[in-house]
């Protein structure tokens, strides 16, 4: 297990890298950086986050995220407002590029991901949580609040307060 994991963050790093270099479009928000980026990288640098948004985040990204994050395809289906079916669809044109509402999402998730391994350690246990009704977000489950920005932003304010061991 330990060796998948380290596979897939080094296919993230490579897949990230690759993408955040890529010129798809001329007029994006400020220059491709000059060294490799790396995905723990990615997820620091609020004008990286904001060009990969307005280029649109590949497939061939997503899918790694998406090994990545606790999320089943079902839940990304919801969160990202669309079927499984144009999931599936998505997955055979591997040059499909996600609108930018739908690539906000994906990098909401990993943003999410990242914080919730960070207070548990382990992915097991932050999916256990994220599927147990949570008394400070008002008895819902907190994987239901990740469909909207407002309900991320609870969940990752309650991750870090229990990070930081503010209980309620």
């Amino acid at each position: 297990m330990v060796r998948s994991k380290f596979k897939l963050e080094e296919k993230l790093n490579e897949e990230i890298s690759s993408f955040i270099h890529e010129a798809r479009e001329p007029e994006v928000l400020y220059e491709s950086p000059k060294k490799k980026v790396t995905y723990e990288d990615f997820l620091s640098d609020k004008m990286l986050i904001i060009r990969a948004i307005r280029m649109g985040i590949p497939y061939s990204l997503f899918n790694l995220i998406q090994d990545y994050t606790p999320f089943t395809e079902n839940d990304w289906a919801n969160i990202l407002d669309i079927s499984t079916k144009s999931l599936q669809r998505y997955k055979q044109a591997p040059k499909h590029y996600f609108r930018p509402l739908q690539s906000e999402k994906i990098i909401e998730m990993a943003e999410v991901t990242r914080e919730g391994l960070d207070v548990f350690g382990d992915m097991d246990k932050f999916k256990l949580w994220l599927n147990t009704p949570n008394y400070a977000l008002g008895n819902l489950l907190p994987i239901e609040l990740l469909r909207d920005s407002y309900g991320k932003e609870l969940v990752i304010g309650e991750l870090t307060r229990i990070n930081h061991g503010i209980l309620v």
